[in-house]
């Protein structure tokens, strides 16, 4: 599908840098998942406070990637999946019948493990691709502000301001990363969804995207994956710890504020997972 930029029928008005976005909660109750027979996650509960920065940690396994899709309905893009339980965006269930995928979806972005930018596109051409997902219109005049606010929001825009016509593809992998969460922001996101941004990125580009993420952590509600315990001590609000012990689904052992997690857990399992005992 290809971006929606009309000028006759503009049917998106592109808001001011300055404009405070809308962050919304999200909560999972009682999320199970299966691939085929085998279960994969047991009845996870979690709230995801608006405008604050969730991170779910836990050894390789554990089922936090399968969550964060479950969270924006992609985990049924794969044939022998299976889930139950409900996922609310500010209150309602994003898995209702009633609601359209490309809505859950358009309101819940999602930010992958690998920079994937569209490589033929420009620079300029990859943020507004985002749009596509929706079939938005953009007026020509909010074209260029859509894609500058995009950019500076994912503090890309003083890197690549002179270069827009360029290929995304040439740009450096944490130039990259930054710019697909430009793509991710220009379709005003309730929520972001990161899985593992920063694990295929040099130290210098992960401190960037770090700086980044605790920029716009106020004005969307982001879930982040890491495996990097310093980081989500940095980035993250909260914490989710998730376990899956001797075969058996992942598990939230523990969850709270972040302070509190890496100084003063309640359970000795996360104490020695934050601490690098294991994992």
């Amino acid at each position: 599908m290809t971006a929606v930029l009309d000028d006759q029928a503009a049917t998106v008005a592109v808001p001011t840098a300055t404009r405070a976005a809308r962050t919304s909660a999200l909560s999972a109750e009682n999320v199970s998942a299966w691939f085929g027979r085998r279960k994969v996650l047991d009845r996870v509960t979690l709230e995801m406070p608006a405008g604050q920065v969730t991170a779910l940690i836990g050894p390789s396994g554990c089922g936090k990637s399968t969550f964060l899709r479950i969270l924006n309905r992609m985990h049924e893009l794969i044939p022998t999946a299976s889930l139950a339980g409900e996922v609310r965006l500010d209150g309602e269930d994003i898995y209702d019948r009633q609601r359209q995928v490309i809505d859950a979806r358009k309101a819940i972005g999602m930010v992958f493990q690998k920079p994937n930018p569209f490589p033929a596109m420009s620079i300029r051409e990859n943020v507004l691709a985002g749009l596509s997902l929706t079939g938005a219109r953009v007026q020509r005049a909010a074209r260029e502000q859509l894609v500058e606010e995009s950019l500076r929001r994912a503090g890309l825009w003083n890197e690549v301001k002179d270069r827009l016509d360029q290929p995304g593809g040439a740009l450096s992998g944490g130039q990259q990363q930054r710019l697909c969460i430009a793509r991710s922001l220009a379709v005003r996101p309730q929520v972001l969804l990161m899985d593992e941004p920063c694990s295929a990125l040099d130290p210098t580009s992960t401190r960037v995207v770090e700086e980044t993420i605790k920029e716009i952590g106020h004005e969307v509600t982001i879930v982040i994956v890491t495996h990097n315990m310093q980081q989500a001590r940095r980035v993250s609000d909260r914490c989710a710890f998730f376990l899956a012990e001797q075969g058996q689904p992942g598990v939230i052992i523990e969850h709270g504020e972040t302070e509190a997690m890496f100084e003063a857990p309640h359970d000795q399992r996360t104490s020695d997972y934050v601490h690098g005992r294991f994992g």
